[in-house]
């Protein structure tokens, strides 16, 4: 696939620092970003949450602001497809995995994508979340002329669990 080159590229350490998301109920919101993925709360405040991992300033943030009581985003619009999560390794991603399952969350799918696994699942307000890991750089499928290739894949989540710790 032929591209023009960009009229600007962004410096090569710049990152995703945090995703906001508006929710219905912050408690319920909480009991699944803090107590099933694992999330520090950092700061509380009115109708807001903000929480990380590693001790950041926050990751997550979460608010009610203009939308207490709201339903969930209607599907084929516009938004949000998911947020991701990244985790160090396979076996941090197979310990969140299982407290997800173990919290009754039911997961939306699980794919090998050659570059990463993933594990495909929706917040208490039908957010999607993508929880994953990716391989070294040196493992990525790649074609004759060396350019790196996706694919889908089932992943065996059974598998992944076995890892856990």
């Amino acid at each position: 696939m032929e591209q023009n080159p960009p009229a600007f590229t962004a410096h090569p350490e710049t990152r995703i620092g945090h995703v906001h998301l508006k929710v219905a109920d912050l408690p319920r919101a909480l009991a699944f970003w803090r107590d099933v993925l694992g999330l520090t709360l950092m700061l509380e405040r009115p109708g807001a949450a903000f929480l990380s991992a590693g001790g950041y300033h926050h990751h997550i943030a979460l608010n009610t602001w203009e939308s207490a009581g709201g339903t969930p985003p209607a599907a084929h619009h516009t938004g949000l497809y998911h947020v991701a999560i990244l985790y160090p390794d396979r076996q941090a991603l197979a310990t969140v995995v299982r407290r997800v399952l173990a919290a009754g969350v039911k997961l939306d799918g699980a794919s090998d994508h050659g570059v990463s696994e993933a594990v495909y699942l929706r917040d208490p307000d039908g957010n999607g979340v993508e929880l994953y890991r990716d391989r070294p750089q040196a493992e990525w499928p790649r074609d004759a002329e060396g350019a790196m290739t996706m694919f889908t894949r089932r992943l065996d989540v059974a598998a992944l669990l076995a890892e856990a710790g």
